[in-house]
């Protein structure tokens, strides 16, 4: 399916609209946009949409709404858009963040992280496990990736080998490793959101 759509990019028949999957990496999410917010003198505060060092989103934005135009047009909601990041805490503040993250549209997943830790093994293993088990069940044409560390690589590349495409967002100038964005099928700059969200009013 993705093969002919491709095909038909460029041409005078537009491609179908995607069936598309969001898959945020929100520990280097939230670690990264904590460090440009305040480097362009904005502000934080633990509300809605931010818990310090634990999870970031631009508020009044739906987790499985579309934050960018992509080239080849997207159904206007992801299937499933996931949010993976760790915290320090019990079990109910856990629940916690999970319920907050819910309400913003994602399917959570919290991991415990140890006071001297500043992230978690598991998230960007369960991330790819869960990148791959929807790729072997052909539940997308799109990977939509927030992440900027280049170990994230190797799942864009076996992800465009199965005839997907690997959309990738992030902060341009913070953060992203450049083979990630090069690997990527369209790359989205979201420093603008972080911007208009939290910085200086």
């Amino acid at each position: 399916m993705a093969d002919k759509q491709l095909a038909n990019h460029g041409g005078n028949i537009p491609p179908m609209a995607q069936r598309w999957m969001l898959f945020v990496d929100g520990e280097n999410l939230t670690i990264r946009g904590q460090a440009y917010v305040k480097e362009i003198g904005g502000a934080l505060s633990d509300v809605g949409a931010y818990r310090k060092d634990t999870f970031l989103w631009p508020p009044g934005l739906s987790g499985n709404y579309c934050l960018a135009q992509p080239t080849f047009p997207l159904q206007s909601h992801a299937i499933r858009a996931y949010y993976y990041t760790s915290m320090v805490g019990d079990t109910d503040a856990r629940r916690s963040v999970e319920e907050a993250l819910k309400e913003l549209g994602f399917t959570p997943r919290v991991f415990a992280r140890l006071k001297d830790q500043k992230q978690a093994k598991g998230v960007d293993i369960t991330l790819a496990t869960d990148v791959l088990s929807h790729l072997f069940r052909d539940h997308f044409d799109v990977a939509f990736l927030i992440a900027g560390d280049g170990d994230y690589v190797p799942l864009v590349e076996e992800v465009k080998r199965a005839g997907k495409l690997v959309y990738v967002a992030f902060l341009k100038g913070h953060g992203l490793n450049a083979n990630l964005k090069l690997a990527a099928d369209e790359f989205f700059d979201m420093e603008w959101l972080l911007r208009d969200a939290f910085g200086p009013k």
